[in-house]
């Protein structure tokens, strides 16, 4: 029997969330789809230009975590682009925009009806949607995403059996095919994947329903502008904020993770 508690939700309470998960299949098909047909070009588009990236959110060893979206706070990617006129290093901002439109037709069209009609019908409570791939051995240092404004929704489309999983505080939790995993990242976390496979899920943010909309709105805004200024490749998902506190690593039993953090940043 599954407990839930302040930071490990119930699906059922967010029915919105449905009509993604009853679609799973058809979500993950076309993420693999992607994987195997897209050229070269389109996969270095993809990981330059619709990857959230942190310079905050640390792993120890040489394996990484890849992520790739569509939504960023309420927006498809295109449109994020071109209202943050984020620029790149090999894309101006008017080609980003064309490209991920382009892109997001091409190989995500199921998925994007999917998250327009819930959005629709549900006053835009989804915030971001991308997919994140934790290759073999990765293993991340306690953090935490600092969003009390959102919940966040892990969908598992890609998940090898044995030891990947995310420990939240006292919690070792892991992700199955076809079901949701939410969480309330705010609480310290650290996941792994300590199997020779990759694991990937859909990321799905969404506003907290119990809040008041106008709250989370302002919250947002004044968040999204804050880490985006700092960093205009995080997409408004990552920020200096996200990190632990030294007393969280002691507290949860990975104190030795402290001795990383010296040996990563020097």
């Amino acid at each position: 029997m599954t407990s839930f508690n302040e930071y490990h939700l119930n699906p059922p309470k967010f029915p919105f969330l449905k009509s993604l998960q009853d679609s799973w299949q058809v979500i993950r098909d076309e993420f693999t789809g992607f994987m195997k047909q897209a050229s070269d070009e389109e996969l270095k588009f993809t990981y330059d230009v619709l990857g959230p990236k942190s310079k905050t959110i640390k792993t120890k060893g040489d394996s990484k975590y890849s992520a790739f979206g569509i939504l960023f706070q309420g927006l498809f990617i295109e449109e994020y682009i071109q209202l943050h006129q984020i620029k790149y290093p090999d894309y101006g901002t008017e080609d980003a925009s064309e490209k991920a439109l382009v892109l997001r037709n091409k190989y995500f069209s199921n998925l994007a009806n999917i998250i327009e009609k819930v959005n629709n019908s549900d006053d835009n409570f989804i915030r971001n949607v991308y997919f994140g791939t934790f290759h073999p051995g990765l293993d991340i240092k306690l953090h935490v995403n600092y969003n009390p404004h959102m919940n966040r929704g892990y969908l598992g489309l890609i998940v090898p059996e044995g030891d990947v999983a995310m420990k939240i505080c006292y919690d070792k939790l892991y992700w199955h095919e076809g079901e949701f995993l939410i969480l309330d990242h705010s609480y310290p976390h650290c996941p792994h994947n300590y199997t020779n496979y990759d694991r990937t899920v859909l990321v799905v943010d969404f506003f907290k329903p119990d809040q008041p909309r106008e709250d989370v709105i302002k919250f947002e805004q004044e968040q999204v502008a804050q880490r985006m200024q700092d960093n205009p490749y995080s997409l408004g998902v990552f920020g200096k904020s996200d990190k632990a506190k030294d007393e969280d690593f002691i507290k949860y039993g990975l104190a030795h993770q402290l001795e990383w953090d010296k040996a990563l940043s020097s």
